[in-house]
């Protein structure tokens, strides 16, 4: 049995991923602790692990960033990008890693799965590694290192290897981490120095690659190749939600199983207080088509919506993904990394219109792999949108790579092959280390942040 800590940001879209992971431990005997917002206390024992709370300082309204943070509302894109990077992902990070090292001296941990945007992990990884338990990072978003190979993470460019191509990346690279995201390596830097550790020696979105292991939580089909992948970076496969006990199909369910195409529109989450940016306009872009139209509010109120609805249009809160997708033509969303994963693995292909947080950058992945439209805006227009779901609907291509992804996701086991990865890191520490330092496994060092 080994004793695992597990630590996330406390967003739905990353701690689901995590506890289902977490889940899988504990069903194979593991100890399991996961560190993350209180608020998840109940969830976490519900899979068998033992909650350890975050203090409140790290923690903040994502269902509400513009709220939260003044000033977000007025960004986009890249400025977007790196707004929330500084304040949703660095902004906790001192709380983050003091609650770490409070654990870390109390209990000997065998190995830490880590969030990648858990950067509260950081100064462990900066210091002596015989001083800390071997750690994996998690992605819950699509694979952010920096490569010769595409452009920076941000753009949403899709990639290029050929000479022209890597001069370009070279050069949109150095734009990125010199100027444009420059303000997230500063703010990174800044809270290092405040808890004593060196500062990053690489760049900030590339933080993954000092783990022992770097988790893509994807199949290499949906994302992009490169030559300078680092060492440490394992693809695993699809790591979904826990299926959902009880769910109770509304009355309209048996108009899915008609003959018409049935188009499904999302938000997500996160990006869904207005939803006039996209499901409110797929509404309107299918009132008069022949075909059923079923929108999530992503747990919005229904009553939101300022458009009345068309018959052939139902509306929910939440409907769970593995109830639904068998239905579903064609997905239509800004971009949610997790629910695109689950339409593709459903044999789904998609219509994307997201512009914040990494959306560009799925709708990209999506784009390069011919398994939908790009829109390529987080805000299109009614005939936009219908253009681009009745050509998925009209050319067989996009199923047949959405099907192909199907194929390459099902032969993958996420849960399992990253239980394997969790053994393969705590059986290489222990040849490695001598048994009376690793007896120390888990104590902070002289170098280590203060409690």
């Amino acid at each position: 049995m080994a004793v695992i800590l597990v630590a996330s940001m406390q967003a739905l879209g990353h701690i689901d991923q995590l506890l289902n992971v977490a889940e899988g431990l504990v069903t194979r005997g593991d100890r399991v602790t996961v560190l993350t917002s209180s608020r998840h206390a109940d969830r976490i024992r519900a899979v068998g692990a033992t909650p350890a709370a975050l203090p409140p300082e790290a923690e903040f309204d994502e269902a509400d960033l513009d709220a939260e943070f003044p000033g977000r509302s007025k960004t986009s894109g890249v400025r977007r990008l790196n707004f929330d990077f500084v304040n949703t992902v660095l902004g906790p990070m001192p709380h983050q890693t003091a609650a770490l090292t409070a654990l870390m001296q109390s209990t000997r941990y065998d190995a830490i799965l880590a969030d990648a945007g858990f950067f509260g992990i950081v100064p462990f990884l900066l210091g002596d590694p015989a001083a800390r338990p071997p750690v994996l990072s998690y992605s819950t978003t699509p694979l952010m290192v920096s490569s010769c190979d595409h452009a920076p993470t941000g753009l949403g460019m899709l990639p290029s290897a050929t000479t022209l191509g890597r001069v370009r990346n070279r050069a949109l690279n150095v734009l990125s981490q010199r100027v444009l995201l420059r303000a997230s390596q500063r703010a990174a830097n800044q809270h290092l120095r405040g808890l004593n550790s060196p500062a990053l020696p690489v760049f900030v979105s590339d933080a993954g690659v000092l783990a022992d292991r770097y988790i893509a939580p994807t199949v290499p089909m949906f994302d992009y190749p490169r030559s300078d992948l680092p060492a440490n970076v394992r693809f695993v496969g699809a790591v979904h939600p826990r299926l959902t006990v009880g769910f109770r199909r509304p009355g309209w369910w048996s108009a899915l199983s008609g003959d018409k195409p049935v188009v499904h529109v999302t938000q997500s989450a996160i990006d869904n207080a207005d939803l006039g940016r996209l499901v409110e306009p797929t509404i309107e872009a299918f009132a008069d088509e022949d075909a059923i139209v079923v929108a999530t509010t992503g747990g919005r109120p229904v009553d939101q919506m300022k458009i009345p609805l068309p018959a052939n249009t139902f509306v929910a809160e939440h409907i769970p993904y593995e109830i639904l997708l068998p239905h579903v033509d064609v997905m239509v969303t800004n971009g949610n990394y997790c629910a695109v994963q689950r339409a593709l693995s459903a044999g789904v292909p998609l219509v994307m219109g997201g512009d914040t947080e990494d959306k560009p950058e799925v709708a990209a992945r999506v784009e390069w792999t011919g398994a939908g439209v790009n829109l390529r805006t987080g805000t299109p227009s009614v005939g936009q949108i219908r253009r681009a779901v009745l050509a998925v609907l009209g050319d067989a291509r996009y199923l047949h790579r959405a099907r192909e992804l199907e194929s390459a996701y099902a032969r993958r086991d996420g849960v399992a092959e990253i239980a394997a990865l969790v053994d393969e890191v705590i059986a290489e520490r222990a040849r490695l280390t001598p048994q009376a330092d690793h007896a120390n496994l888990g104590r902070a060092d002289t170098k280590s942040p203060p409690s």
